[in-house]
């Protein structure tokens, strides 16, 4: 075989072998015929391979549909939805239509977690055409919800419909829907809804437009900033701050003024915010100082605000609320008047902090982190003025309110508060691992010790309330929630979870929720808790 090579094909050649000029071309022809068919069975393999995929997901939909019904429990019909992910098919649409009005709010979330992954074109066009023809509410309000996470591009004409909808839940998912596009085309739209009848639906219009930094804003918000609901006063307040404009500093000293609690720090927020000044809530000082700068002030930058951050923080120091003014609870302040202290009273409590030199001076009974948190909430109890409301929550495995509503902060409501903080204890503490050694586990107690933070933030937002009303009017407004430990219990115990499901109830509720950690555990969740809701977080250490 060595004539193949050009050296020995030129002998052969010499020598008149005549195969010498055939074998190279049959070689060629052989080559080619061989590319032919490996290209051919490449191509049957693609193909092959294709209709497998499309079988494979013909076969989950029809097994879907075929075993969902059959599932019991939220873990596994959860699962069976998020199974669908990624589906090309627009038929998933149609088979997740009925998912989106589940009673099982977990298996509602997943279909639209499902439908907002959605990329094919064919299936967008699906999802848009099913909010344009389904007259069933919890399919539009699913696919409004699909919508609001802005992935999908629509043109809106079919949630600009949904915008004079009977539901007030339809016409404030429509609202962030299509805030969500961010497109100023649709700011005259959304404008209208600021006097929308629902409470909810005009906090939404102020906080999509603030949102999209629509100047158009600045008019309804200057006229909501005496409506009757102090969620929308806030939503007015936040808006006026976010849409820095100067016409906005008289109106918001003028807040500063009438309103009273929580609402005059949103209004001392929101001027530092325009001014680069920390007056507090030293009225008088904000007046002289806009008679004296209006006729020429100018708004400043946010370069310039954060160089002046040092000097407001001097300024706070200086300006701060007086005694009975504000409401303080280790370090943090308050000028609200509807408090809720929630206490983590598990186990873990009884635990003695690492870091004694922090409290050594504290007087405190003993270096237990209950004694620590007992001491200083009876002392911020002992200091709250006399207009102000409150109520304090314990809980461990169960959530124990000391009253069922707000109430004030008189004498008498002191001196019960006073008995009831005294007998708190940590539940199913280490002091009672003796006990359940020895095998007396029901005298220990131990399961009574856990840490069910969705149980306590669910009661203090009043997420499962059957009030009347709707449930997000709440006469709270301001929550100081303290906790040593990770959650342990209840019925969502995931961090991302906790954090996604309150600042959803939140959206409505708009409380402020400061949060409060001591211990040795790891902190970046009360810290993300407290930033994601317009909070202060506090660390006291090991």
């Amino acid at each position: 075989m060595s004539i193949l090579f050009p050296k020995n094909r030129r002998r052969a050649l010499a020598s008149g072998a005549p195969w010498a000029l055939v074998l190279p071309l049959g070689l060629l022809l052989l080559a080619f015929g061989s590319g032919l068919a490996r290209g051919e069975e490449a191509l049957k393999r693609s193909t092959v391979r294709s209709l497998e995929s499309v079988s494979s997901r013909d076969d989950l939909l029809r097994e879907f549909k075929k075993y969902f019904r059959k599932y019991k429990d939220s873990a596994s019909r959860v699962e069976a939805v998020l199974a669908l992910e990624a589906q090309t098919d627009p038929q998933v649409v149609r088979v997740l239509e009925p998912i989106l009005g589940d009673k099982d709010p977990e298996v509602v979330t997943a279909g639209v977690r499902v439908l907002a992954g959605l990329t094919n074109p064919a299936c967008q066009t699906a999802i848009i055409e099913l909010l344009a023809s389904s007259k069933k509410e919890p399919v539009r309000l699913g696919i409004l919800r699909v919508l609001a996470f802005g992935a999908l591009s629509h043109d809106g004409v079919a949630v600009r419909e949904c915008l004079a909808d009977r539901s007030w839940q339809v016409r404030r998912r429509a609202l962030m829907a299509l805030v969500a596009l961010n497109q100023p085309e649709f700011i005259a739209d959304l404008v209208p809804l600021c006097k929308d009848k629902e409470v909810a639906v005009r906090c939404a219009a102020l906080d999509g437009l603030a949102q999209m930094n629509a100047d158009e804003v600045r008019a309804p918000a200057g006229e909501l900033l005496v409506d009757d609901a102090w969620q929308v006063r806030a939503s007015a307040i936040a808006a006026l701050g976010k849409v820095r404009h100067r016409d906005s500093i008289p109106l918001l000293i003028e807040v500063m003024k009438v309103e009273e609690g929580r609402l005059v720090d949103d209004a001392i927020g929101a001027l530092e915010y325009l001014t680069a000044r920390a007056f507090g809530p030293r009225v008088e000082l904000w007046e002289r100082f806009w008679n004296q700068y209006k006729d020429r002030y100018q708004i400043p930058s946010k370069e310039e605000l954060a160089k002046l951050a040092k000097r407001r923080a001097e300024l706070k120091a200086i300006y701060k609320p007086g005694p009975g003014e504000a409401t303080t609870y280790h370090g943090i302040q308050s000028k609200s008047r509807k408090v809720l202290f929630v206490i983590d009273v598990s186990g873990s409590m009884e635990s003695e902090v690492v870091e004694k030199d922090r409290f050594k001076d504290g007087g405190y009974p003993s270096y237990s982190r209950m004694d620590i948190v007992k001491t200083e909430l009876a002392r911020t109890v002992k200091t709250l003025g006399k207009r102000t409301m409150f109520n304090i929550l314990s809980f461990a495995t169960e959530v124990k309110p000391w009253k069922k509503k707000l109430v004030k902060a008189n004498v008498l409501a002191k001196s019960s508060a006073f008995d009831w903080i005294t007998k708190l204890e940590p539940l199913g503490g280490a002091s009672n691992n003796e006990l359940a050694a020895v095998g007396l586990v029901g005298t220990a107690n131990l399961s009574a010790g856990r840490t069910n933070t969705w149980g306590a933030l669910r009661w203090a937002l009043a997420m499962d309330t059957e009030a009347k009303r709707d449930p997000y009017l709440l006469d709270v407004d301001t929550i100081f929630f303290l906790s040593d430990g990770r959650p342990t219990h209840g019925k969502i115990v995931d961090i991302e979870d906790i954090l996604k499901g309150v600042a959803e109830a939140n959206e409505l509720r708009k409380v402020v929720l400061h949060t409060i950690a001591i211990g040795e555990f790891q902190k970046t969740f009360m810290q993300r808790l407290a930033q994601g809701n317009g909070g202060v977080f506090v660390d006291l250490g090991r």
